[in-house]
C-alpha cells in the first residue's frame, strides 16, 4: 500500500520535489519489505534481507543528495518545480 502511494505520487503529481518525496516513499516501502520478509524467515535468509536494506538505505542517501541539488538547481535557473514546464523549456 505505501509502494502504491508512492507510485501514485510519481504518477500524478507535476511538482518536482513531490516527484522526488514520492519516490523515497516507494524505496521506503521495498525496505519494509525486505526487513519484513527477513523477519518471517529468520536464518540466513534473514541475513540477506538486512543486507538488502542496508544497500538500499545507502543508495537512497546518495539519491537524496544529488536529487536535491538537481531540483536546487532546476528552480534556481527556471523559477519553477513544476515537471511540465521544465520539460516545455527544453532546447
Amino acid at each position: 500500500m505505501l509502494f502504491c502511494m508512492g507510485m501514485l505520487g510519481v504518477l500524478l503529481r507535476k511538482n518536482a520535489l513531490v516527484v522526488f518525496m514520492s519516490v523515497e516513499l516507494m524505496l521506503n516501502a521495498a525496505n519494509l519489505a525486505f526487513i519484513g520478509f527477513a523477519r518471517a524467515h529468520g536464518g540466513d535468509v534473514g541475513t540477506t534481507g538486512h543486507v538488502a536494506v542496508f544497500f538500499i538505505i545507502a543508495v537512497a542517501a546518495a539519491e537524496a543528495a544529488v536529487g536535491l541539488a538537481i531540483i536546487i538547481a532546476l528552480y534556481r535557473s527556471r523559477k519553477t518545480l513544476d515537471i511540465d514546464e521544465i520539460r516545455a523549456m527544453k532546447h
